[in-house]
């Protein structure tokens, strides 16, 4: 009896219909979340539609995800915001769409050219810690700036804390009117999210806050509505080459968030039989994808976390999913746009901040903070630099912080005294939690940890001084075996420091030396001093010797 594999035609089908109802599904949660973050950008709302047409087609056809669901995103459209406002400070709806278009051929021609240059690790940049606090900056900044929508009221905006005070200022002007329905939109998109996780609650928030809008003549002076929403596919936009120079730093650092927060979505929501998320091809199927969304407007496009999760929780198993949520974004623009015009601001509003807050994470912060005093401290650093400096220039601390503490670990590994626990052959570093270790009377162990090179060596260099001062042995053992490699300042501090142990009577015995740590040091007149005598192959040999010679008496030289 044989047994055949499905073909792919077969499997192609049997994918079909559940790739189709997670399509449907996850279009019920984007498209409408779509609209909402281009008004956060300041966009027409059309823009959002765009985002999730054009992106989302190409990535289906280039990604490595299998489910990777990509249009805008909370983080993206707060960036585009604050870099558009820059360009176009009269928020002018023709130079908008014009700026749009060029933010984000600017951000796929960088997100493409990184991918030629395979600098898909640049992605590791930031840190969990510094990532967790640059999204709550984030989360922050959305939830303020939505606040005036929910209440009806207009403030000019001036930097977080500023506008934290102009809105407490404002609300005796609140609108009630805007106000109930901004509560109600909150109410069922909370509501449903905690019954029925990952349902379609903003495309029923935005459908009623449609129906309310006709039912009770919204707009005018009353409560502010979308307005006109053009019919139709997206037109052809072109970039404006003169914008390029005032658009491209922010343009990096909105690349450098898509391509972040698209490698950890797709990671995240990676199934165990599923290719592994190539890093580099990622980068070429983002930049594609916002190159040829820029060509119909579309704004800046990522992979989202929460986007992606409907996908998955609705059984899709590969872009055909998404190919269906584009299609969807296609018969709304062609079929339903004059419909989206009576839609409410207070309602896109409300499914800004429900689906926003979740970028604030306190019990991430907790969480930190119990495993890491250091790492809480970057996390609050990246955030509070968010609400200081503005977004844009948030990620340059954020990277900045990343960055300096992680020069900060490597300037200063740590050097471990090593024992070994009583009674077994177990060596491990000196703690109060195993006060019974031994130690060898004469003999004194040394672990560094971690690559020994110019930033550090001095630190090194103390500590093993401070350790010899206390415990003044006759051999020092520096047990190598947790050092990968070691520069030739490092390695220059080595050299000097056995010649000064030499002459304060203490000799030095290497063991555990790394193949190429041991060919570094083979190429130096250290190795000839040493000899095979003091260069041993681990610790344990390093305390067999010692505890020979001292039983037979002869000098540790």
């Amino acid at each position: 009896m044989t047994s055949h594999s499905p073909t792919p035609a077969a499997q192609g089908q049997a994918t079909l219909r559940p790739d189709i109802i997670a399509g449907l599904t996850a279009a019920a949660v984007v498209l409408p979340k779509a609209m909402a973050y281009a008004t956060v950008a300041g966009l027409p709302v059309a823009v959002g539609l765009y985002t999730a047409f054009i992106p989302m087609i190409i990535y289906a056809l280039l990604g490595s995800s299998r489910v990777l669901s990509v249009s805008s995103t909370t983080t993206l459209a707060i960036l585009a915001a604050t870099q558009l406002g820059i360009v176009v400070p009269d928020g002018d709806p023709a130079k908008l769409l014009t700026a749009v278009a060029t933010l984000s051929a600017l951000t796929g021609a960088i997100l493409i050219l990184a991918s030629l240059l395979r600098l898909g690790f640049v992605a590791n940049f930031i840190s969990s810690p510094v990532l967790t606090g640059f999204k709550a900056g984030i989360g922050l900044v959305i939830v303020l700036d939505q606040v005036p929508k929910l209440l009806g009221i207009h403030i000019t905006k001036q930097g977080f804390f500023n506008d934290a005070i102009s809105i407490a200022q404002h609300i005796p002007d609140t609108s009630l009117m805007t106000l109930a329905v901004a509560a109600a939109t909150l109410v069922v998109l909370i509501g449903m999210e905690r019954l029925w996780p990952h349902s379609p609650a903003p495309l029923v928030a935005v459908g009623g806050g449609i129906a309310a809008s006709w039912f009770f003549g919204f707009g005018g002076d009353s409560v502010s509505v979308v307005g006109l929403i053009p019919k139709g596919l997206p037109s052809l936009t072109m970039p404006d080459l003169d914008l390029v120079a005032q658009l491209l730093p922010g343009a990096v650092g909105i690349a450098l968030m898509s391509f972040t927060e698209s490698i950890a979505a797709g990671r995240a929501f990676a199934g165990p039989t599923e290719p592994p998320i190539n890093a580099n091809r990622e980068l070429l199927a983002s930049g594609a994808a916002n190159l040829g969304g820029a060509l119909f407007g579309a704004m800046p496009a990522g992979g989202g976390t929460s986007q992606t999760a409907v996908v998955r929780a609705a059984g899709g198993l590969t872009q055909k999913s998404a190919l269906v949520t584009a299609g969807t974004a296609a018969a709304t623009m062609l079929f339903l746009a004059p419909l989206l015009g009576l839609l409410p601001n207070a309602t896109l509003a409300a499914v800004v901040i429900v689906y926003s807050v979740g970028l604030i994470q306190p019990a991430e912060f907790r969480a930190i903070r119990l495993v890491r005093t250091m790492e809480f401290r970057w996390a609050a650093v990246a955030c509070m630099g968010v609400l200081i400096f503005g977004t844009l220039q948030g990620i340059v601390v954020a990277i900045i912080v990343s960055l300096i503490g992680l020069s900060s670990q490597a300037a200063h590994p740590r050097v471990h005294v090593i024992g070994r626990k009583r009674g077994a052959d177990v060596l491990r570093p000196l703690s109060p939690e195993h006060p019974d270790d031994e130690t060898f009377e004469g003999m004194l162990i040394l672990r560094p940890e971690g690559r020994l090179f110019f930033v550090n060596a001095q630190s090194v260099a103390e500590q093993i001084k401070t350790l010899l001062a206390k415990y003044q042995p006759k051999v020092l053992v520096l047990d190598m075996s947790r050092v990968p490699d070691i520069e030739y300042s490092a390695l220059q501090m080595l050299i000097d420091g056995e010649s000064r142990h030499r002459e304060n009577g203490i000799t030095l015995w290497l063991a555990g030396l790394n193949p190429g740590v041991l060919e570094v040091v083979s190429h130096t007149a250290l190795a000839e001093r040493l000899g095979r005598e003091r260069m041993l192959f681990n610790t344990r040999a390093a305390i067999e010797r010692f505890q020979a010679m001292k039983s037979s008496g002869a000098a540790a030289s």
